[in-house]
């Protein structure tokens, strides 16, 4: 997500890196709306130090709070990435009044993992999806992953992140995985409906 953004609804979230001061940087989600003015924007809260993801060294923390964003089309709680690990984005956005519960994300496996580990951690992943959203809070989310593979700049060649590319729809009262992208195909996977239809 880093380099681009997700289209849904006549909304555009692309998440940056933005320079709030010299060496002071955040990892933001901005939202536009479907006239094109910004809507609002996130700053990520939870910045993770972990193998492959050693963000702390380059993002600072977020200042914004856990406020939803005013759209067109409702409130959307807009979070990011390491967020969705803690609970307490998804409840205080809730709390406020989101809507709508949206995680642009880049998680990815370690191309040495084995199938079995590669299987815990995406289901250790799904069971969080599901306590956060649909279970715990009663709001609709959706998660988008990165796709792709991100060389480590440091190491041999075919050591880095092999990112998911997966997308998961929360309803209450289930989670939906809904599919794997890969780097040539483009596919829409779901639309939300404020009906609740």
């Amino acid at each position: 997500m880093s380099a681009g953004g997700q289209k849904t609804a006549n909304r555009d979230r692309f998440t940056i890196f933005e320079e709030r001061a010299p060496g002071l940087y955040h990892n933001t989600a901005v939202v536009f709306d479907k006239d094109g003015r910004i809507a609002g924007r996130y700053r990520k809260m939870h910045i993770p130090d972990d193998p492959g993801f050693y963000e702390k060294y380059y993002f600072t923390p977020g200042d914004l709070g856990f406020t939803p964003i005013e759209t067109s089309i409702g409130k959307l709680g807009v979070l990011i990435c390491w967020d969705q690990w803690y609970p307490e984005g998804a409840r205080l956005m809730a709390l406020a009044g989101a809507e709508l519960l949206i995680y642009p994300t880049a998680i990815g496996w370690d191309p040495h993992d084995t199938q079995e580990e590669q299987q815990r951690q995406l289901h250790a992943w799904i069971t969080i999806q599901r306590a956060r959203m649909p279970v715990a809070n009663g709001n609709p989310g959706h998660c988008m992953h990165r796709i792709g593979f991100e060389q480590a700049p440091d190491l041999e060649p075919g050591v880095g992140i092999n990112f998911w590319g997966t997308q998961l729809h929360r309803r209450r009262p289930k989670v939906t995985f809904m599919d794997s992208a890969n780097e040539s195909e483009v596919k829409v996977l779901t639309t939300t409906d404020r009906s609740g239809a």
